[in-house]
């Protein structure tokens, strides 16, 4: 009989690269806000990609891609275990499984794009394939399950020139040319110049885009107001009167030059109770503002069903104009099968009321005294594709948020990143007001004119900035880099046909 010893040696060869995945994984997000470490991005791809070329197996690899996306959607998404927090006796020990699941679950789509590539792919010309396939499979984690674009490769740049690259070719393209420039860095032992010249000549486009021009003004000054409500305290009863006192001294206040407020707006569910039943505190509102409008969040019943809302209010309790949010947040604001799971008490989990709530028909835009404005409710803003989706052009774009479920390490920092990219590749200025902070002017580059920082109680007089033309990315939107992908992944499995044919 025989047997097997297993040694420290005979280990190592499944040890090291699931170590490395893990490494690389949990460093590569400390590149996202509000580290914005960008050495790591360069180090870590390029170590996925030599980790690539070693795996032996489609298996290997996949395992590789998932351990790697599992550690970097952890620690990039930590923030997932805030809302958890909030009523913490009942809720707490769920945060390490929402995380972890999470993360897991957004990482199955590169455990398969490492598994395809190296199934698939022959010699450097997997590299090629990982390229196009990772990139397909962001595209599937930004469309798929109502999708999830967060901590996407893009977000990196934000505040360097690449950024300016997106009105052209979109956060796809931005995430394209990241993996382009660094995945080939692997072959950096044996093929130094190939492996270099990517991400050099990447660098030299990017060193010698022009500098964006300041930004024109309108003659429209807009009021963004912040009341700094807590989340465990802003339902409170004995506590949540006081934050709607605090946004209507705000509102009432007068301009600190004297200069006449166009729009005043308050964040997401800045009234603590249903439209339906709000009229005595709308009429409030209405005063404090005298003849500004009002835009504000609130949350409404209509055919018994319930909606997070934004209202423009014009000297009327009554709202002039209405948007229903149209993109919910499963499990936080709706449960898939409500009906059916609301029997055994569970609901969604940001709803004050009902099961959850119901989507609105879609964006639309409003008319209000400063233009044409697109509304975005809180995580609206993550994704690109409902921006190009709007009905009509806009001339600037607004986002209510309560950030606070968001906690205060890294989630409202990661989510202004996304809204200023989507400024930018609309080539639109922003208004963000958000309940805790980071409430801010974003200029159509995508600059913080003027802000609130998080955790802070204010308001901020800003002037709009204008809108620049319609860019190349809202008129054409994902297609053109979703089809290069496709191609880009042709012309890898060609190369590895024909070097599988020549071995």
């Amino acid at each position: 009989m025989t047997t097997k010893v297993w040694s420290a040696t005979s280990l190592r060869p499944a040890f090291l690269p699931a170590t490395t995945a893990v490494a690389a994984g949990g460093l590569l997000a400390f590149a996202l806000a509000p580290f914005h470490a960008l050495w790591l991005v360069p180090l870590c791809l390029g170590v996925a990609g030599y980790q690539l070329l070693q795996a032996s197996s489609p298996r290997q690899g996949a395992l590789f891609g998932w351990l790697l996306g599992t550690a970097y959607f952890s620690v990039g998404m930590i923030w997932i275990y805030e809302p958890f927090q909030i009523d913490a006796d009942r809720y707490a020990w769920m945060a390490p499984f929402a995380v972890l699941g999470l993360a897991g679950g957004l990482a199955l789509f590169w455990a398969l794009a490492f598994g395809v590539a190296v199934r698939f792919g022959q010699g450097a010309a997997r590299l090629l394939l990982l390229i196009a396939v990772l990139s397909l499979a962001e595209f599937a984690r930004a469309y798929v399950l109502t999708g999830l674009p967060w901590a996407a490769f893009g977000q990196f740049w934000i505040d360097t020139p690449a950024a300016q690259l997106l009105p052209w070719i979109g956060p796809h393209g931005l995430s394209l040319l990241t993996l382009g420039a660094t995945v080939p860095l692997g072959l950096i032992r044996h093929r130094p110049v190939a492996a270099l010249l990517p991400v050099i000549a990447v660098g030299a486009i990017v060193v010698f885009l022009p500098k964006p021009p300041v930004a024109a003004l309108t003659e429209h000054t807009l009021r963004l107001v912040q009341p700094n409500a807590p989340q465990d305290q802003k339902w409170h009863p004995d506590l949540r009167w006081s934050f709607v006192e605090r946004q209507l001294e705000y509102s009432r206040a007068p301009a600190a030059d004297g200069s006449k407020v166009d729009l005043i707006l308050w964040p997401e569910t800045a009234i603590p109770l249903m439209l339906n039943y709000a009229e005595d505190v709308l009429d409030e509102v209405v005063s404090a503002a005298g003849d500004t409008p009002v835009m504000l969040g609130i949350q409404r019943r209509t055919d018994g069903r319930y909606h997070n809302s934004a209202i423009v209010l014009e000297g009327s309790n009554v709202p002039a104009q209405i948007y229903d949010k149209a993109h919910l947040v499963p499990f936080g604001e709706y449960i898939p099968a409500g009906n059916l799971m609301a029997r055994f008490g569970v609901h969604g989990f940001a709803s004050q009321a009902g099961a959850g709530y119901a989507a609105g028909p879609g964006p639309r835009l409003l008319d209000l005294p400063v233009g044409k404005a697109l509304p975005l409710i809180c995580y609206e803003a993550v994704f690109p594709q409902d921006v190009n989706a709007a009905p009509g052009r806009a001339d600037l774009l607004i986002q209510i948020t309560n950030d606070a479920w968001f906690g205060t390490y890294s989630g409202p920092y990661q989510h202004l990143v996304q809204a200023r990219m989507r400024a930018i590749e609309q080539g639109l200025p922003m208004a963000r007001v958000a309940n805790t902070g980071i409430s801010a002017m974003i200029d159509p580059y995508g600059r913080i004119l003027d802000a609130l920082p998080l955790g802070v109680a204010g308001y901020l007089d800003v002037v709009l900035p204008a809108p620049l033309p319609r860019t190349l990315y809202a008129q054409t939107g994902d297609l053109p880099v979703f089809l290069f992908c496709i191609v880009l992944g042709g012309l890898a499995l060609r190369r590895s046909t024909t070097l599988a044919r020549g071995s």
